[in-house]
């Protein structure tokens, strides 16, 4: 079987994660890296393995040894470069949020189905187990209807140094500003919580109403050349496709939280709930005669493919693999709509 050939666009923090992962599936070969820092990608390359490195992606897809791309670029980079890699016909998995709008989005999702060729969103709690079964379970009708649903992710980067420095480090300034490609909070892990309660509920979200809040950070919000105005906190009313109503939120300010997701879905027959924290993921329920006196238990789970592993194995089988630029599209639709709602001060449909 000849090797999936993969060029890592971008070289950042979470690109060492996005080789790491690549370089332990067999038959996978890192051939390339792209930057547009020549000391970093150099870098990069010598760390990782990786035998040839480029300035900028019209010289890598010159080069056109490779056939297929992670892109790990800043959001706002995400549009043009993975428009010029689908044209070249190269496989793309790309960081979330696959676009900065949904009409970027859409137009992402309709070129890649246009070309057949493989193309996923890089949703990485679709890797944990315990939402994966917590779905299952949902579809099986364990929980009967699902009446209620709870979701956060809370994040203290804020107000903790456990991953560096904000105030100082250009990795998470930017995140922090809207000219410098940042939809805050929302965009970068809004994206997560959204997937994480729609994927683990089995169901769509079908109207929202959000707030925004971003709060003061340093003298004028401002540091060196960042304009701290990308939104830091959000919370946000859903009603869901299958009749279910609940509360979304998330969080860079969320003291002695690190990095925690958390879905709780209720239904007249049953209750779920995924915990996912950065040292261990848990899954408990609530079932049948447990429910009368509302005691829970632990639920075991096998573990699952990565999203690194399934588009490896959707290029080799040559077919469509969630999530999809289509289904992060979608998502992209009610991050804007959020945006819309806070401005206009009313609920709005999908």
């Amino acid at each position: 079987m000849e090797p999936v050939r993969l060029l890592v666009l971008g070289t950042g923090g979470m690109a060492d994660r996005h080789a790491m992962n690549f370089s332990t599936i067999p038959g996978v070969k890192l051939v390339g890296a792209v930057d547009i820092d020549l000391a970093k990608v150099r870098a990069f390359a010598v760390r990782h393995g990786i035998a040839n490195s480029f300035t900028s992606l019209e010289e890598a897809i010159e080069w056109g040894q490779f056939d297929a791309a992670t892109n790990v670029t800043p959001d706002r980079v995400h549009y043009p470069t993975t428009l010029r890699l689908l044209k070249a016909g190269k496989h793309v998995m790309c960081e979330k949020p696959l676009a900065e709008t949904y009409a970027q989005a859409s137009e992402m999702a309709a070129a890649a189905e246009a070309s057949s060729l493989v193309n996923m969103v890089n949703l990485t709690y679709r890797n944990v187990a315990q939402v994966q079964k917590a779905r299952q379970m949902v579809l099986a009708g364990e929980i009967g209807t699902v009446r209620h649903i709870e979701a956060s992710y809370l994040q203290s980067w804020l107000v903790s140094r456990a991953w560096g420095d904000w105030s100082t480090e250009t990795q998470w300034l930017w995140r922090l500003s809207t000219k410098h490609g940042s939809n805050g909070v929302l965009g970068d892990v809004g994206i997560h919580i959204l997937d994480f309660a729609a994927y683990g509920a089995a169901t769509d979200i079908d109207h929202i109403f959000a707030r925004l809040k971003t709060y003061e950070k340093a003298p004028g919000n401002r540091i060196g050349e960042y304009e701290l105005d990308a939104n830091d906190s959000f919370t946000m009313t859903a009603e869901f496709a299958n009749g279910a109503i609940g509360v979304i939120h998330a969080s860079r300010w969320a003291t002695g939280h690190l990095n925690e997701l958390r879905l709780r879905m209720h239904g007249d027959k049953g209750a779920l709930e995924v915990i996912h924290r950065v040292d261990a993921s848990r899954l408990r329920a609530c079932l049948q005669e447990d429910v009368e006196l509302a005691v829970w238990r632990e639920i075991d789970v096998d573990p699952v493919a990565t999203n690194y592993e399934k588009f490896v194995a959707a290029i080799r089988d040559g077919r469509v693999q969630e999530p999809s630029f289509r289904h992060a599209a979608e998502l992209q639709k009610v991050l804007d709509l959020a945006m819309l709602a806070e401005i206009e001060r009313r609920e709005l449909p999908l």
